[in-house]
């Protein structure tokens, strides 16, 4: 085995030395010394330092020093062996000065070092490097020397660092732990009386120290099991591993031990630490989500108790209070991440953080439902207030359109458009019912809403906020129920007029019919009523049928004197001045004195017809003497016309038939007078004879 060990790093190339064993088992030094000045303050504490590493036990077996000159002059080489006199005397055994081949074989005698033997305390020889085998075997010596040691010097120096490294950080990282883990332990009974630096931490990390420790102890195993099963080949170059305390394989896994035994307290004490860390932070976070939201939350809630007086009014508290919900998102959202951590800490907390726990999170979890209810009460209740508001200016301006309906003149076509305007009319109304009931219901919902405000205002005292919300609700129902009432008064007031100029309309057209129909009359007495019969009984059921004729149209004048008198009261109902029974009159007038004149003259003419025929048939049958009828009709006076009844050819075929008649009766009296004229004959001839 061997052990390298370098002086500070200015010297490291040049003062190498490496410990092996001799023929006595005892420990090799060797001092590798060059042509620049050797530092012997440098030498000295390198000597020391290598004295620390091996153990009592190894040291007492002594040491064999080998100082390289081969490179040096003779007076370095002297003050170097001088000075272990000084530094190691008691463990130095043997001392080996390697030489150059003839450099200093007349300076010998000026310094015999076996002279010195009792002084020196060891013995010093010079000898070549190609001699010292006679004094260290070969296998110990390396090939710079004619051995067969296989040694990485600065691979030792690199691992020796680690290990020093390793043993100093892990040492105080020890000391560190025990103190934490002391002072965890002595601070667990009392919670609330724990130091301020309770919470201190290493100055390594462990994970860091263990991991370096690992790989030390790893690559040290390593080398031994290769210089264990590896030699004995190559003619004796295998390098032999040292004892286990050179190697250091004990304390690095003794340290690991140790450090592993107190990194799993101070991990314990970590989660301890953390838990506790965590519960403060959620008692900390508990604190402030419910220190606000019966705050500024709260005060902000208080603050907002009105509904508004118009739908833009409360669409501005709505949005206001969109405002309030989003900064209680946000602490609702906090509430929620608090929550879930809670849950996973009772799930695996200790039985003494469960009632702590369950404390903070029942707090917790009946501030923000009730101040979330707080919040969906008075979105309710501002969404209702909205509903109402705008229900109520649809209404308003439902009446307001109505009203205006209502307070236009009217001034229909006919009546079909008075039809059409009373069914829009009585549309319009009942959409204002139906609108009047949805402003009642939703009135009755916010008043309900209301009237249960106060059951969340924490003892703040909302009889008058309420009562002047209850009053402007009120306020507007009634309002709108008035106006109501008044649109209907004048609904009906414009019914009836629209009814009565429904009437006027009927009555005007009902007039001109009558006048049409009356007209219609008139020429078919003059274009029909023209036979004036062949004999007294047909004229006798002609003069009937006339009379009857006569009543119809005076039933028909009648009935359109009665329309238009009806009329004339009606456009004074309605003070209607622009109209009146306008050319109406006038034509029935006109055409009833046509008619009357007319029929009068038909009755003349059937009543000489009736008398005529009657005398005529008396003649005929008693031989009486007859009336004579005159030929020629005269015409029918007309305004500004001349009217026949019937046509001229009617006229001659009448005039015809009376003749006919006539020459019958003439022929008649003819005969009689004949017959009367042979009697008188008669009665002359035969009176003479009587005579």
């Amino acid at each position: 085995g061997y052990i390298t060990l370098i002086t500070p790093v200015k010297k490291r190339k040049k003062q190498r030395q490496m410990k092996c064993k001799d023929r006595r088992s005892g420990l090799i030094l060797t001092i590798p010394l060059c042509t620049e000045q050797t530092s012997m303050e440098e030498l000295s504490s390198t000597l020391d330092y290598l004295l620390s590493i091996p153990s009592e036990k190894c040291k007492a077996r002594g040491f064999t020093v080998i100082v390289d000159g081969r490179k040096s002059q003779w007076n370095v080489v002297k003050t170097v062996v001088l000075m272990l006199q000084n530094v190691i005397p008691a463990e130095v055994s043997l001392v080996c000065v390697v030489k150059p081949d003839e450099f200093w074989d007349k300076k010998v005698t000026h310094f015999c070092f076996w002279k010195e033997k009792d002084r020196l305390g060891f013995e010093v020889i010079l000898v070549s490097a190609n001699k010292l085998t006679r004094y260290i075997e070969p296998c110990q010596l390396t090939d710079e020397f004619g051995g067969s040691l296989q040694y990485d010097h600065m691979d030792w120096v690199n691992k020796r660092l680690v290990f020093e490294k390793f043993t100093k950080e892990s040492t105080s990282l020890l000391d560190e732990l025990a103190v934490i883990n002391e002072n965890e332990k002595a601070s667990q009974p009392d919670k609330a009386s724990r130091p301020s630096d309770s919470n201190a931490l290493p100055s390594f990390d462990p994970e860091t120290v263990l991991q370096t420790g690992h790989e030390l102890l790893s690559e040290l195993q390593q080398r031994r099991f290769n210089g264990s099963e590896g030699g004995g080949g190559g003619g004796g170059t295998a390098w032999s591993p040292m004892d286990d305390e050179l190697l250091a394989q004990p304390q690095v896994m003794k340290l690991l031990d140790s450090l592993r035994e107190q990194y799993t307290k101070y991990q314990e004490v970590c989660r301890q630490r953390s838990k506790r860390s965590q519960l403060e932070e959620i008692q900390t976070k508990v604190m402030q989500v419910v220190n606000w939201l019966e705050g500024p939350g709260t005060e902000q809630l208080r603050t907002q108790w009105g509904i508004g007086d118009s739908i833009r009014a409360s669409q501005a508290l709505l949005l206001k209070h969109e405002e309030i919900e989003s900064q209680h998102s946000e602490w609702f959202a906090v509430y929620v991440e608090l929550n879930q951590q809670m849950a996973a800490l009772l799930s695996a907390g200790d039985d003494e953080d469960l009632l702590e726990l369950k404390a903070l999170q029942q707090q917790l979890s009946d501030v923000c439902y009730r101040q979330a209810s707080q919040l969906e009460f008075r979105q309710n209740v501002l969404q209702s207030a909205h509903d109402f508001h705008g229900t109520a200016q649809d209404l308003s301006q439902q009446l307001d359109g109505l009203l205006g309906m209502l307070c236009a003149d009217v001034a229909p076509a006919d009546g079909a458009a008075i039809q059409q305007t009373l069914k829009h009319l009585e549309e319009k109304l009942k959409s204002v019912e139906g609108a009047l009931q949805s402003l009642r219901e939703k009135g009755q919902v916010l008043l309900e809403q209301i009237s249960n405000q106060s059951s969340w205002f924490y003892g703040k005292d909302m009889q008058i906020e309420n009562k002047e919300n209850i009053d402007h609700i009120h306020s507007i129902m009634e309002d709108m129920q008035l106006r109501k009432q008044r649109c209907e008064d004048m609904v009906d007031v414009r019914r009836l007029k629209m009814l009565q100029m429904v009437q006027l309309f009927k009555c005007e057209e009902d007039a001109s019919q009558a006048v049409e129909w009356l007209g219609e009359l008139l020429d078919a007495l003059l274009k029909t009523h023209i036979r004036l019969g062949d004999d007294s009984q047909e004229a006798k059921v002609l003069l009937e049928k006339h009379r009857k004729f006569v009543d119809v149209a005076q039933s028909t004048y009648d009935y359109g004197r009665q329309l238009l008198q009806a009329t004339v009261v009606l456009c004074q109902s309605l003070r209607c001045t622009t109209r009146s029974s306008g050319d109406t009159l006038p034509r029935l007038n006109r055409v009833w004195k046509q008619f009357t004149v007319t029929a009068d003259e038909r009755q003349h003419r059937l009543d000489m017809a009736s008398t005529f025929h009657t005398a005529a048939d008396r003649v005929l049958l008693k031989g009486n003497t007859v009336f004579t009828l005159p030929l020629t009709l005269p015409p029918i006076p007309c305004y500004r016309s001349e009217q026949f009844f019937g046509s001229p050819g009617d006229m001659a075929s009448s005039a015809e038939n009376i003749r006919d008649r006539m020459k019958l009766v003439e022929d008649k009296r003819l005969q009689q007078e004949e017959a009367e004229q042979l009697q008188e004959e008669v009665a002359l001839e035969a009176g003479p004879d009587e005579s």
